[in-house]
């Protein structure tokens, strides 16, 4: 990673077990969601992760992105690895992002609304 601290270092809370050495490797593997993240970084950033079940057949993962004027973003997954679950949570936020940010890009300047025709 880079000298600056990660967002997703910054703004994660795990909910459930993660061990100190897992949480840095999970901010390493996660670097794809820190970029998808950099566009919205002045709005104000809150992720969780929730980690349910841990090492039990029925284990699973929801991650929560909460960002100043968006809805929030959530993404679950269900599997027997830990690794899996996240990262499929991870790619599924990375998408939802994605998809937020070419919302963005794409509102008319004009707020939706078109000026009256007169005739």
């Amino acid at each position: 990673m880079s000298d600056t601290t990660s967002i997703v270092a910054e703004t994660l809370r795990v909910h459930g077990e993660l061990h100190a050495h897992e949480f840095d490797e999970l901010v390493d593997h996660w670097a794809k969601l820190d970029h998808r993240l950099q566009p919205f970084e002045q709005r104000g950033i809150k992720l969780d992760l929730h980690i349910h079940d841990r090492d039990h057949a029925g284990q699973w993962v929801l991650l929560e992105a909460h960002i100043g004027g968006c809805a929030p973003m959530v993404a679950k997954h269900a599997s027997r690895s830990l690794d899996d679950c996240l990262n499929h949570v991870r790619d599924e936020l990375v998408r939802q992002l994605s998809d937020a940010k070419g919302r963005m890009e794409h509102r008319p300047h004009h707020h939706g609304h078109q000026p009256a025709v007169r005739t």
